[in-house]
C-alpha cells in the first residue's frame, strides 16, 4: 500500500484530483484511531492527514476554535481546559476500546464521526457544534462551508452533511467548532445497588426535574467496579451529573437528594473523582480490556433499553452499561459471535434505534452490516449523495455498507436522540 502523507490542503487536493483521475480507492486516516470501526477496506493506497495539524484561530472571547484537521484531540482539549473552555460535546476517545493508545484521535475525525459523550442530554453532538469546514471532495474539488462566528450560518447545512460521513463524501482539511466555558463545579450523584429497572426509572425522574442534570448513567453490578480504577466498588451505580457555578450545584444537588432519597443509598461524588468517572464512562473502559469480544453502541428509547437488554441475555452472554439515561447502551458480548441478527430483531420489537457494530474481528465486520441498514428510500437518498460528492467511488469505498458504491446518508451512529 502507498501511504500519501499531505502537510497542507493543497497536497490534499493534488492527491484526491490523482486518485480521482486514476480511479484509485483511498483509506483516509488520521492517526488510526477509529480504523476498526466499519468495513475493512481493501484499497492500494491511504491518505493520512496526520501532519495536516495545527490551531489555525482560537479565540477564546468569541467561543471559537480552528484547526487543521489532523491536529490530534488532546492538543486541543490541552488548549481550552488553559482558558477554562472545552468542547461541550465531550467526544469519546474510542483508542483503548480499539486496542490503541489514548489521545490519538483528531479534530476532524470528531467530525467525521459525529462524535459525543455522556454530555450529549445537554450539549448535542458534534454536528450540533460545528460551524464551518474546508473540505476536498471526491470529485478533487475543494469547498468551503460556514464561517468562523456563532451566528453565521452561511453553509451549516453542508458542513452538519460531514458529521457521521466517516470519510466517505469528502476529505476535511480544516474544521471550526464553537467552544463553551467549562463548569466551574462538578458533583455526581451515585446511588447504589439499583437494578436496571429502577435505576432507568431514577434516571428519569432526576432528568424530568429542575436540577438541570447534565448526564445520566447506570453501570450494573460488577460493572461499576471497571470504572475509576475501581474505586467506585462493585456495587450497581447510577449516576447524575451536576455541573456549573458552586452554590447553583450544592443546591441541585441537595434537590435531587430529596427526591431520590428513597430510592436506594446516596453518595457524592466531586472534582477530579467525577470526572473520571464519566471520562471512563465516555470511552467505555469498562469493556476496553484488549480483547476482541464484539462491543456494539445502541441507541434506543430509554425506557425500553433494559427491557431490550434482559431479553438479548435470553438468547446471548452479553455485559451490558447505560448511558443517555438509558438511551444509549453499550453492549459486550462474552462470545465471539456478535449476535447482529438477535440484537437487530430485538431492538426493533422494542420501540426501534440503531446499532453499531463497534468492535469486532476483520471477518465479522467484512460479513455483517456494521451500521444500521437503511431503509430503501434512504438507501436511494444515500446512493444519489455518494453520486455528488464521490460519483468515482474513491473515498472509504465499502466501509459504512457492502459494494464499490457504498455510502449511507450521514447518520448520527454518535449523537442519535436518546
Amino acid at each position: 500500500m502507498t501511504t500519501f502523507i499531505p502537510s497542507s490542503p493543497a497536497e490534499v487536493l493534488s492527491t484526491i484530483q490523482w486518485a480521482a483521475a486514476e480511479e484509485s480507492p483511498l483509506e483516509i486516516l488520521g492517526h488510526g484511531s477509529k480504523r476498526g470501526i466499519g468495513r475493512p477496506l481493501q484499497t492500494g493506497h491511504a491518505l493520512d492527514l496526520s501532519k495536516l495539524s495545527g490551531v489555525t484561530l482560537y479565540e477564546p472571547a468569541e467561543l471559537v476554535l480552528s484547526a487543521k484537521a489532523g491536529t490530534p484531540l488532546a492538543e486541543i482539549e490541552a488548549l481550552l481546559a488553559e482558558s477554562g473552555q472545552q468542547l461541550a460535546f465531550e467526544p469519546i476517545d474510542y483508542g483503548p476500546l480499539l486496542g490503541g493508545a489514548p489521545g490519538k484521535g483528531t479534530l476532524g475525525g470528531v467530525l467525521a464521526s459525529n462524535l459525543s459523550g455522556p454530555r450529549r442530554l445537554k450539549a448535542g453532538a458534534a454536528r450540533d457544534h460545528i460551524l464551518g469546514i474546508a473540505a476536498v471532495s471526491g470529485r478533487g474539488e475543494a469547498f468551503k462551508s460556514g464561517g468562523r462566528v456563532v451566528k453565521n450560518v452561511t453553509g451549516y447545512d453542508l458542513s452538519k452533511l460531514m458529521a457521521g460521513s466517516w470519510g466517505t463524501l469528502a476529505v476535511l482539511t480544516d474544521v471550526t467548532f464553537k467552544v463553551l466555558p467549562a463548569a466551574e463545579t462538578e458533583v455526581t450523584l451515585a446511588i447504589r445497588g439499583l437494578l436496571d429497572d429502577a435505576a432507568v426509572a431514577a434516571m428519569a425522574l432526576a432528568l424530568g426535574s429542575s436540577a438541570e442534570v447534565s448526564s445520566a448513567a447506570h453501570l450494573p453490578e460488577r460493572i461499576a467496579a471497571r470504572v475509576a480504577a475501581g474505586h467506585l466498588g462493585s456495587d450497581a451505580a447510577t449516576l447524575l451529573r451536576v455541573e456549573g457555578f458552586g452554590p447553583s450545584v450544592v443546591y441541585r444537588i441537595e434537590a435531587l437528594r430529596n427526591l431520590l432519597g428513597k430510592a436506594g443509598p446516596l453518595q457524592e461524588i466531586a472534582g477530579d473523582a467525577s470526572k473520571t468517572i464519566w471520562r471512563d464512562i465516555r470511552d467505555c473502559v469498562p469493556f476496553a480490556d484488549s480483547g476482541a469480544r464484539p462491543v456494539w453502541r445502541v441507541s434506543m428509547p430509554p425506557s425500553e433499553a433494559h427491557h431490550m437488554v434482559m431479553a438479548l441475555r435470553m438468547q446471548a452472554a452479553v455485559d451490558a452499561f447505560y448511558d443517555w439515561q438509558g438511551g444509549l447502551v453499550w453492549l459486550a458480548m462474552r462470545e465471539d459471535d456478535p449476535e447482529a441478527e438477535q440484537l437487530r430483531g430485538l431492538i426493533q420489537t422494542h420501540g426501534g434505534g440503531h446499532a453499531t457494530l463497534v468492535r469486532a474481528s476483520a471477518s465479522h465486520r467484512a460479513a455483517l452490516p456494521v451500521f444500521e441498514p437503511q431503509p430503501p428510500h434512504l438507501a436511494g437518498l444515500s446512493a444519489r449523495l455518494k453520486a455528488e460528492f464521490d460519483p468515482k467511488h474513491i473515498l472509504n469505498p465499502g466501509r459504512m455498507a457492502p459494494g464499490s458504491s457504498s455510502a449511507t446518508l450521514p447518520r448520527s451512529t454518535e449523537g442519535a436522540a436518546p
